[in-house]
């Protein structure tokens, strides 16, 4: 073979290795980074940080663990349903990116979201457990500029949604694409599955606990409320009057800081999704210090209380 023919033939076979991502190279591929790790279709179960996904934890049998790009996943199955177990991560940004590596890497079938909530519509209390029918990105804002004192103007064309605003704070929609819309489309909410919503409308009889182990107690008894809308954004409320804001604007039930970004991204992919979302504070409506470490506890177990009669009556 000639010099050039083999300097050519050289070259492809570099190439050849360099797109296949050879370990011996320490190189990694597309392929790889798309590696399933499991390939049981599971119920993804997703919560924020831990507290919120012990009790479910300690449920799961026959688990298993899995860890890609430093998240931890946990399979297994929880009141019989084969599952993968994962913390999104606090905050929207986390969470879509938790929540597509999930989808990456196995095989979810459905989403499911436990964890807490700030209260915002202010029949609901601290302990109640909400099941919302969609989900919107309220802190998807345009800063409007201020054309007079406490007047806010936004450019021409931008203010699309017509809710609103607080301050220079004007919301706007999200644009994303899917299977079914592969041109960007502009969306606000979120459906969850109308399939997972009918069985938690249909869930009786969940025990939900009023006190934590150390003896803190509610002041009523925790109750389930399924319908209505969530909405999240990365941002911790703890502020009445933009709680006021918030309920009136959206007739939201809570704000939290992740279930619309899994929305977002089950929407995405066609996976149906539902979240469960306990009160644990008021969201700066209550009369003292923001109340969420005093009742995290209680909250987190009551979500995920929820879930799992919802995931023993889901078939």
């Amino acid at each position: 073979m000639s010099m050039p023919k083999l300097l050519r033939a050289l070259m492809f076979t570099f190439v050849v290795l360099l797109c296949s991502g050879v370990s011996w190279l320490g190189l990694t591929g597309p392929a790889a980074a798309a590696e399933l790790l499991d390939g049981t279709p599971r119920i993804a179960v997703i919560s924020a940080f831990q507290p919120e996904l012990a009790l479910l934890l300690k449920k799961v049998q026959e688990p298993h663990e899995y860890s890609a790009n430093g998240v931890q996943f946990t399979t297994g199955t929880l009141q019989g349903k084969p599952v993968v177990l994962f913390l999104s991560g606090i905050s929207m940004t986390n969470a879509a990116m938790t929540t597509q590596l999930a989808l990456d890497r196995f095989r979810i079938s459905h989403i499911v979201f436990s964890g807490i909530a700030g209260g915002v519509n202010p029949q609901l209390h601290i302990g109640d457990v909400t099941v919302a029918q969609r989900w919107g990105q309220y802190l998807e804002l345009l800063m409007a500029r201020e054309t007079a004192p406490g007047v806010y103007t936004p450019p021409p064309g931008k203010d699309t949604l017509h809710l609103p605003h607080y301050g220079m704070m004007f919301v706007r929609p999200v644009r994303v694409r899917s299977a079914a819309h592969p041109q960007l489309e502009s969306k606000f909410w979120f459906d969850v599955d109308p399939q997972m919503l009918e069985v938690a409308r249909s869930l009786r009889g969940v025990q939900l606990g009023a006190c934590d182990h150390a003896g803190k107690c509610l002041s009523r008894p925790p109750e389930l409320v399924v319908g209505g809308s969530g909405v999240s954004g990365s941002a911790f409320v703890d502020n009445a009057a933009f709680r006021r804001y918030v309920y009136d604007t959206f007739h939201a039930n809570v704000l939290d800081m992740e279930s619309a970004a899994c929305a977002a991204v089950a929407y995405s992919n066609a996976v149906p999704f539902i979240a469960f979302r306990s009160l644990s504070d008021l969201a700066g409506g209550g009369e003292g210090v923001n109340e969420m470490h005093t009742f995290l506890s209680i909250a987190a177990d009551n979500s995920a209380k929820v879930l799992l009669a919802f995931l023993e009556a889901w078939h």
